[in-house]
């Protein structure tokens, strides 16, 4: 089987995903774009040698609908072999768009590839795409589906996590996400983005809060409660963990991850194209996996996901020195450093999504990026990205420096 090299990893920086958010008046195209045009340019890459793009999007509608992917091939100047496909696993999009384009590798049918996501929740918010899941009031009560914030409340619930620990991890979150921008940890991979005219809209993530704290954090409502009691939903949760007396309501918007809007873009092929283009490897991947998990807890699917793709590695948790943990809530990443064993001091070094936000597609991606900077500045070997995801799933990736 062939390798999988990463050979590039951008992003533009995450802009908040409401109206009054820097990234408000560009479209998604254009944040897809950006990231396109910049790994084409920073490696001075003929298009033609680019066979695909896979790009994850989680609400694939208006704007971000009519495959995304490939127009922004055609918008952004490749070459018309460039194809393109838009993908949706939810929040592991990002990051299943680069498992796809692994294996397209490994499997030798695809030599160069893209692989990303893209999310403008400020332009197209969440849930406009519908679906039973979340929408059918007969699917909802049969499987007992409720809204991720319960679920994450749920998980706080079952394993003992309170207010007060989850409101530190977020402030930490923060705090980490400042000193990086601080030491300039991003900017070999952040993309500024600009408006028509070439001016610059947005340079740096835009919804950090270095100055939180945890009594900052204590004053805000939790968000799940009213629905979570009034709405039915934590009685629902119960019929399915009946263990249960009452859901502890523990998750707000300080503690969860932001809604913004963003892009990220990979470029990965095999040993072989690089040489031949004369393309620098960043880092291979050695495994991937995804699991389903119980869906009305929904969100720890990172623990045996992570267990799984390190089994197809040959690695065991111990081997990996750098892990990125998608804070979609500040219990998921709590869970996983417990479930798994894992100090803080290898999760999420440089912040993460309570800090700098979640753009849904292109989340994975991200992370990959920001993984792969982080070993080849601490001189790592191994990490690993993974992901909760809706629906009960979880999904995995492991990187080895090169």
């Amino acid at each position: 089987m062939a390798e999988a090299y990463i050979y590039d990893a951008v992003r533009t920086p995450r802009g908040k995903g409401k109206k009054d958010g820097s990234l408000y008046t560009i479209t998604p195209l254009d944040l897809l774009n950006t990231v396109y045009r910049a790994v084409k340019d920073r490696n001075n890459l003929g298009t033609g040698y680019v066979e695909d793009a896979i790009m994850g999007c989680v609400s694939p509608v208006g704007e971000q609908g009519a495959d995304i992917a490939k127009t922004a091939a055609i918008d952004s100047g490749y070459d018309n072999i460039t194809s393109g496909v838009t993908l949706n696993r939810f929040c592991a999009s990002g990051l299943e768009a680069v498992n796809q384009a692994a294996a397209y590798v490994m499997s030798g049918q695809v030599d160069l590839l893209l692989a990303g996501g893209v999310e403008s929740m400020s332009r197209v918010p969440m849930g406009s795409d519908g679906g039973a899941l979340f929408t059918s009031p007969e699917v909802i009560m049969k499987h007992k589906i409720v809204p991720q914030g319960i679920s994450a409340d749920l998980i706080a619930t079952k394993y003992g996590y309170n207010r007060r620990q989850l409101d530190e991890f977020a402030t930490r979150s923060h705090q980490k996400a400042a000193k990086a921008w601080a030491e300039n940890r991003f900017n070999g991979s952040v993309i500024p983005v600009k408006d028509v005219n070439g001016t610059i809209v947005l340079d740096r993530d835009e919804t950090i809060r270095p100055d939180t704290t945890a009594d900052v954090l204590a004053n805000l409502r939790p968000s799940f409660e009213i629905m979570g009691q009034q709405g039915g939903m934590d009685a629902l949760a119960i019929q399915r963990y009946p263990e249960l007396d009452a859901i502890n309501h523990v998750h707000h918007a300080g503690n969860s991850s932001g809604i913004v809007d963003g892009a990220a873009a990979v470029l990965i092929g095999s040993k072989e194209m690089g040489e031949k283009l004369g393309l620098k490897p960043k880092a291979k991947i050695r495994s991937f996996g995804v699991v389903g998990t119980e869906p009305t807890i929904m969100l720890v699917g990172p623990g045996p996901a992570t267990q799984k793709a390190l089994g197809k590695a040959g690695l065991n948790v111990s081997d990996i020195d750098l892990f990125e943990v998608n804070e979609a809530f500040a219990a998921v990443p709590t869970r996983f450093m417990e479930e798994l064993n894992v100090s803080e001091d290898k999760v999420n070094v440089n912040g993460g999504a309570i800090a700098m936000g979640h753009p849904l597609g292109a989340t994975g991606a991200i992370l990959a990026g920001t993984l792969i900077d982080e070993l080849h500045r601490q001189d790592k070997q191994f990490g690993v990205v993974t992901l909760c995801v809706g629906g009960g799933m979880g999904i995995a990736t492991v990187f080895e420096r090169v």
